[in-house]
């Protein structure tokens, strides 16, 4: 499992479910503007402040869904970044020394 693959995806779930809130948001304002209910600067202000804590709102979700993400794939032994670059290290000083002692072989 690709972890930066399955954050992306996730991640670009959430921005097309902030697209179709934010747009559905919008014409609901503005079929309240159109049957009379509400003015247009009264819906202008409510899906700017609408808007406005929702991102709040998706960003603290957007961390919290890192974090569990993070969590299940530690729990599923998944190695994070770090450990994974510590080991093609070790594994391109070991490379490194397995051609010396071959070079050294062949003199």
């Amino acid at each position: 499992m690709d972890s930066s693959n399955l954050l992306r995806q996730l991640l670009m779930f959430g921005v097309g479910t902030t697209s179709l809130v934010a747009e559905r948001v919008k014409q609901m304002s503005e079929e309240l503007v159109r049957d009379g209910k509400l003015d247009p600067d009264q819906a202008k202000g409510f899906v700017d402040d609408f808007m406005t804590q929702f991102n709040i709102d998706q960003g603290a979700l957007e961390k919290q869904m890192r974090r569990q993400v993070r969590n299940i794939m530690q729990d599923l032994g998944v190695p994070r970044q770090s450990e994974m670059d510590e080991l093609r290290g070790r594994l391109d000083r070991l490379e490194r020394q397995l051609r010396d002692l071959e070079n050294k072989q062949w003199r």
